[in-house]
């Protein structure tokens, strides 16, 4: 086994080797409905995988997307381990985007390899868009598909290439891809390599891959815990910041994570009365499900240690109910971002009721200021941007250093979010600049939206907008202007951008109106079109 180069702590997957070495027995990982993997198995598959990248030529810092089911979790958490132990770099990629969007971003990254399942191994993956040349090809695809998928994907033999995929990488299933030797296996990597490109969109419209390096990669460094045994349940995709975190946080404080591949409130809560986990996250999308089920009001909710709400600041209504109902639980809201990492804010019980609209107190190491256009720190109850630290854990964006250089400034994150701090020190969200909407805790920038309803032929103009929704938070409605003599449809429009967006990112509701509201500089009021339109915009399908 070849050890790793500089501090051992830094690199995650030598946690995973920790606990096999320590509790080989004793279960890593659950996927509700689909098994689990004890650390002895997790690290010796997660080894057999990565002894096979490398025999296929992935070397240290090649980039290997992972492009897997929510319900095919184990492999896809064995497959990150592996890639880190290969020495490459981690490209999680959301399952549900459309082609053209994964090709962007495999440029972007350079991707070499990707694991991927059903009709994603087919999915077009060149790492190059149609026709342009650029970025570099994949050579390796990985069918880690279930063997119950059922999906009609080529039968994967060594040298097979993928049909329909230029040039033509490689294909193997993952039986196939797995070497014999489960020992362990690293090779050396320094805590300043990359460990993974997450990518979220820019404000240009285009996405942006934050570079995670080992170091930065966790505020919760590596140890031997002492084993509880304890479960922490979550429902967050692993291609989120906060579905990523649960790979190996989880086991750092000794207990089990346990996934649910697609949030279901009856099952989530026969799981709280047959399993007791000791700690849950959420979303306020689940939290809005969860209040409005018969069954809240009866679940015993008395093993629940740590209940945290994150993506998105939850209404403190909201926040005093499930305190209520847990009420020898920390219910802590949680603010951040994939550039910075997690900002973890906490709600004393009976402070929401105090503090409405504010989502907690940030905890150290994680520094919080807001400040005013000139950059200086506005006094306490103002409002200003929120700027973030956490001190020695600075990220970049990957390859473009401009976008790096505007958005940390002095070890500072700006954000883009304006928000304040009271007297006490809780933070409160005002509104967020960059104009995202957040659906169902999805982020989901309404540029990306607009350019892909611009590029139909008869739309002369788009605003997109969120508009408020009772269990998703938020929801996408889009106000068009037509061209002359267009006559549009809605359904032809939702079509239209499910061709080039991830079906999440396409507005339901659609309004037709013959012009958008401007100031005098010309910009678009969006919020008078939320006001004018938040409860008049009929829905149109979609998800």
């Amino acid at each position: 086994m070849s050890g790793s180069r500089g501090r051992r702590s830094a690199l995650q997957v030598d946690q995973l080797r920790t606990m096999a070495e320590a509790y080989p027995d004793e279960i890593g990982y659950r996927v509700m409905g689909k098994g689990q993997l004890t650390f002895s198995r997790w690290d010796g598959d997660a080894n057999r995988l990565a002894r096979g990248l490398t025999a296929r030529g992935i070397v240290h810092g090649d980039r290997v997307a992972i492009r897997l089911s929510a319900s095919n979790a184990l492999r896809w958490v064995i497959a990150y381990a592996a890639i880190h132990k290969a020495g490459g770099v981690a490209v999680p990629l959301d399952p549900r985007l459309a082609p053209a969007e994964v090709d962007r971003m495999f440029v972007h990254a350079h991707v070499v390899a990707q694991v991927a399942d059903d009709d994603r191994v087919g999915m077009r993956a060149s790492g190059s868009p149609s026709g342009s040349g650029t970025g570099s090809p994949v050579e390796l695809v990985i069918d880690a598909s279930l063997d119950d998928a059922g999906s009609s994907r080529p039968t994967a033999e060594d040298g097979q290439t993928v049909a329909g995929a230029t040039p033509g990488p490689r294909l193997l299933s993952w039986d196939e891809a797995l070497d014999d030797d489960g020992s362990g296996y690293q090779v050396p990597v320094d805590d300043d390599d990359l460990a993974d490109i997450m990518f979220t969109s820019g404000t240009t419209g285009h996405p942006k891959g934050v570079a995670v390096r080992h170091v930065n990669a966790s505020t919760v460094p590596n140890s031997e815990p002492t084993w509880s045994g304890s479960l922490w349940l979550h429902a967050s995709p692993l291609t989120t910041f906060a579905g990523l975190a649960f790979v190996y946080a989880p086991m750092k404080l000794g207990m089990t994570c346990v996934y649910q591949p697609r949030f279901d409130v009856d099952e989530w809560l026969d799981f709280i009365e047959s399993d007791a986990p000791q700690a849950v996250f959420l979303v306020p999308s689940m939290v809005q499900l969860l209040l409005g089920h018969p069954r809240f009001e009866r679940v015993d909710f008395s093993s629940v240690s740590l209940c945290s709400v994150g993506s998105a600041p939850l209404a403190p209504t909201a926040i005093d109910r499930l305190q209520e109902r847990m009420p020898d639980a920390v219910v802590s809201n949680n603010y951040g971002m994939t550039e910075a990492g997690s900002v973890y804010c906490v709600m004393p019980k009976g402070e929401a009721v105090r503090r409405p609209g504010s989502v907690g107190k940030p905890l150290p190491p994680a520094e919080v200021r807001c400040v005013d256009d000139d950059g200086a720190v506005v006094p306490a109850g103002a409002y200003g941007e929120i700027e973030l630290r956490i001190p020695g854990r600075q990220r970049e964006y990957f390859n473009d250093p401009e976008a790096t250089a505007a958005t940390w400034v002095d070890g500072w994150l700006h954000t883009g979010d304006i928000g304040r701090l009271d007297e006490d020190g809780y933070l409160y969200i005002g509104g967020r600049a960059k104009d995202v909407i957040i659906r169902g805790g999805s982020n989901v920038y309404a540029v990306d939206v607009e350019y892909a309803i611009l590029s139909h032929p008869g739309v002369e103009e788009v605003a997109v907008i969120g508009v408020p929704h009772d269990v998703l938070g938020e929801d996408l409605a889009a106000v068009i202007v037509a061209r002359p003599g267009q006559d549009l449809d809605a359904e032809v429009l939702r079509q239209h951008c499910l061709a080039a967006l991830a079906a999440y990112k396409v507005p339901r509701r659609w309004a037709f109106v013959d012009e958008l509201p401007r100031n005098p500089a010309g910009k678009v009021l969006k919020h008078e079109l939320q006001v004018r339109f938040a409860d008049g915009i009929p829905v149109t399908g979609g998800p």
